[in-house]
């Protein structure tokens, strides 16, 4: 774009909820700019075990209908899973059955069924989903947007009324509690144990009788292990005991983990809020605002249909 044309959209957070809502506008012919406070690779997005299923997001009708139009885009962009980041990978979602999944999930996904007993000790659901390299994602939707036209810079905003365009989408996660502000968004804290993978090609989510959350995702290259989901903490250090439980739960679903030679720590702050916010509101100065952030655990489950929604939002039905 040159300096003198206008932009018709701003998107304010280059998470993949932003990265994502900015595609979605510049591949339907809008002059879009992204502002991110920091790289891509650096936002909490880039630390996501990025399994899709809706997790710690509401309201629960909406996120279904987010996630499955999301689930038809990952499922095309695991043609391309070295490009893309995207694989379809089966695994055990753990204390959880058909009845308690419902039809919205099972009419979309064939293949869901109950899990073996060699496939997991307790009541489990075998599903082939989604799992997505963060690492290999954003930086791919980053240079989808500039493929599509759209320009994205490094800037840190005070204020939602910065932007000088005459849409303005908030995609700021967490740091709209203060843009907004918006008390009601608050950080779930969820640490990773990245440790290399000792042959494993299945996931696994499993919560145990005490609450405590284990999970696993294969990546090319590693393991991702989990987690935690701390309400209302904000320290974005990995604390060294946590990450020992960790491992140690994941051990007990999988013995060769134990064995695994650490790489890495990683820490992420998830946006939560009551609902996800996902609507529109006129700025003082007349120009539009539209908000879609408070997606919980689930950012990547539901990226293209909120961009889709959002973009709806933004420019009206004809933007669809």
């Amino acid at each position: 774009m040159d300096g003198d044309v206008r932009d018709d959209v701003v998107v304010v957070g280059g998470g993949v909820i932003g990265l994502t809502t900015a595609v979605v506008l510049a591949e339907r012919g809008r002059r879009v700019r992204l502002w991110s406070r920091e790289p891509v690779e650096r936002t909490t997005s880039a630390v996501a075990g990025a399994l899709w299923w809706p997790y710690r997001i509401r309201p629960a009708a909406a996120a279904r209908a987010w996630a499955l139009r999301s689930l038809g885009v990952y499922e095309e962009l695991a043609a391309r899973p070295e490009v893309t980041g995207v694989r379809m990978v089966e695994g055990v979602l753990g204390e959880t059955d058909l009845d308690e999944v419902g039809g919205w999930a099972s009419a979309r996904l064939p293949g869901l069924r109950a899990a073996t007993a060699d496939e997991y000790a307790g009541a489990g659901l075998w599903a082939r989903l989604p799992l997505v390299d963060m690492a290999v994602h954003l930086p791919w939707l980053r240079a989808r947007l500039r493929a599509a036209g759209g320009v994205v810079e490094e800037r840190a905003v005070s204020a939602l009324s910065e932007p000088e365009a005459p849409v303005v989408v908030n995609c700021t996660g967490l740091g709209a509690r203060t843009l907004v502000p918006d008390p009601g968004v608050r950080p779930v804290r969820g640490q990773l144990v990245v440790v290399e993978n000792p042959g494993i090609r299945t996931w696994t989510v499993s919560t145990g009788a005490d609450g405590e959350l284990a999970y696993f995702f294969p990546q090319p290259g590693r393991l991702l292990l989990g987690g935690t989901a701390e309400e209302d903490v904000w320290s974005a250090e990995p604390d060294p005991a946590v990450a020992a439980a960790i491992v140690r739960r994941c051990a007990a679903l999988r013995p060769e983990i134990a064995g695994a030679r650490v790489l890495g720590h990683r820490v992420g702050l998830r946006p939560a809020r009551d609902a996800v916010r996902l609507e529109r509101e006129t700025l003082p100065d007349g120009r539009l605002l539209v908000h879609n952030y408070g997606h919980g655990g689930a950012g990547v489950t539901v990226a293209w249909g909120c961009a889709e929604e959002a973009a709806g939002l933004a420019f009206g039905a004809s933007s669809a």
